[in-house]
């Protein structure tokens, strides 16, 4: 499986960003994906994850102005970002997991796309 992230950028606070994970290779295995985002001197935190199922979870930081979705035919999952904060500003990356492991954990994600840079200037 590999994973490309696209569509970071340096934004205003209070507007909006579309970051987009293209997926490709054995994309049949894949039963979960997520975006994480890791902040300078910060450890890589779970922002929204999505499942084949269609189940979706969010951290609570983004919850209300952050929207995981995904379009089967082009094998992309986006997340839509609202509202954008200061805060919010990290390195997002996209993230499947391909076996029974619990889609909670972020170790059990075993493939990681190579990150894009979202900047959220005050």
């Amino acid at each position: 499986v590999q994973l490309q992230a696209s569509g970071g950028g340096l934004v205003q606070s209070g507007r909006s960003l579309r970051l987009s994970c293209a997926a490709s290779g054995s994309i049949f295995s894949i039963n979960a994906m997520g975006w994480y985002r890791q902040a300078p001197g910060k450890q890589r935190e779970l922002v929204a994850r999505i499942t084949t199922g269609g189940s979706t979870n969010y951290a609570d930081s983004v919850k209300g102005r952050f929207i995981i979705s995904r379009d089967n035919a082009k094998n992309t999952v986006y997340l839509q970002m609202n509202h954008l904060k200061p805060e919010d500003t990290a390195v997002y990356y996209c993230a499947a997991k391909t076996d029974s492991r619990p889609v909670y954990q972020i170790s059990n994600y075993d493939y990681w796309g190579q990150g894009t840079l979202v900047t959220v200037s005050s």
